[in-house]
């Protein structure tokens, strides 16, 4: 298994996933399961499902066109055992009712909510401060409901809506300062367009020597967390994380495995909260769950508490690792605590 897992990690492009063999190991895919990665990016949590197990097969999610043509041109390599699918994570369960209706349910789920580095490397997609491009940002760039683009709002939003923006989803207590220095500069020099532009109006904000070091001791560039901020903004990321956990209670199967890997506190408070109030039935207050068809006390989601994150070696191989936590849970046979009514909402389907 061990030798499976490094070889799809070196396969998968420059994208390396993060905590493969910890994830593979926690959806403990059997013959004969079906699974559904949700963001399958450049494949590799796909591929190493399908590599483990004979005849297991996987519905493969992603917003990105791209991603979807690799999953379809993986297809072959594994005939009949997986299924790609367009689509937004947050239209998980009308996605899977239409696209995939001979799976009634699913006996895994395995959620990567991060960039892949073949996005990152992509200059036209605007995701990194590192190689100029067009401020885009969008994860599905021909959808015709998303047409906002981190350029756009940019240039179009007001001071303190820039400042809450980068605040709320950067979480940068610079936040501020940017927002007027962004403001001032569009004013000045006419719109922002490029990413190098917008690095540029932030290097300018904070000299070298005063740039900050976080938790792990890593110094990050100034535009690191506002270019997160405008992505998060952009595709309504947060929001798509909570719906696509909702989705999966009721997709998932009595025993099956969820993982979620999550790379800043936003994504992982959410995932966190989702799953104490599946397993306890009560929000954060303590409060019994009212919504919803099941019992206060029975959890639809039982799981280890502790969070697995990326060992010494795998961090030095792969740095992108370093801020990822996996959480993992197991479906009961309990009621789900929030209504399918909500998640099924028409989805954008791609032609």
């Amino acid at each position: 298994m061990q030798r499976r897992l490094l070889r799809t990690a070196s396969s998968a492009h420059t994208h390396v996933p993060v905590l493969l063999r910890e994830v593979v190991a926690a959806l403990n895919p059997q013959p004969g399961e079906c699974f559904i990665d949700a963001t399958f990016g450049a494949g590799g949590y796909t591929r190493a499902i399908l590599e483990s197990c004979n005849s297991c097969s996987v519905v493969a999610l992603d917003r990105d066109p791209a991603a979807i043509e690799r999953a379809h041109a993986l297809a072959p390599s594994f005939p009949g055992r997986l299924h790609p699918v367009r689509g937004r994570f947050g239209d998980l369960a009308a996605l899977m009712h239409a696209q995939v209706p001979q799976h009634r349910t699913f006996h895994g789920a395995v959620l990567d909510i991060g960039l892949s580095s073949v996005q990152i490397a992509q200059a036209d997609r605007g995701f990194s401060y590192l190689v100029d491009g067009p401020l885009d940002m969008r994860m599905g760039r021909d959808d015709d409901d998303t047409r906002l683009t981190a350029a756009t709002i940019l240039n179009e939003a007001p001071e303190h809506v820039l400042a809450d923006i980068i605040h709320a989803y950067g979480e940068d207590r610079l936040a501020r300062k940017f927002a007027h220095a962004i403001v001032q500069a569009r004013a000045r020099a006419g719109p922002i367009r490029t990413t190098l532009q917008l690095r540029e109006v932030l290097d300018a904000c904070v000299p070298r020597h005063r740039r900050l070091k976080g938790d792990d001791g890593v110094f990050r560039h100034p535009a690191q967390r506002t270019f997160q901020a405008l992505r998060i903004a952009v595709n309504d990321e947060l929001n798509e994380l909570r719906k696509a956990l909702h989705a999966l209670e009721h997709l998932l199967s009595p025993s099956a495995r969820l993982a979620v890997v999550t790379f800043h506190s936003l994504e992982d408070s959410i995932a966190k909260q989702f799953f104490d109030i599946t397993a306890s039935r009560r929000t954060e207050l303590g409060e019994p769950v009212r919504h919803g068809d099941g019992e206060a006390g029975l959890p639809s989601f039982v799981g280890r508490r502790k969070v697995v994150k990326p060992g010494r070696d795998e961090v030095e191989a792969n740095p992108r690792a370093r801020s990822a936590k996996l959480r993992t849970a197991w479906r009961t046979e309990n009621p789900p605590v929030y209504p399918l009514e909500l998640m099924l909402e028409e989805p954008y389907v791609a032609v």
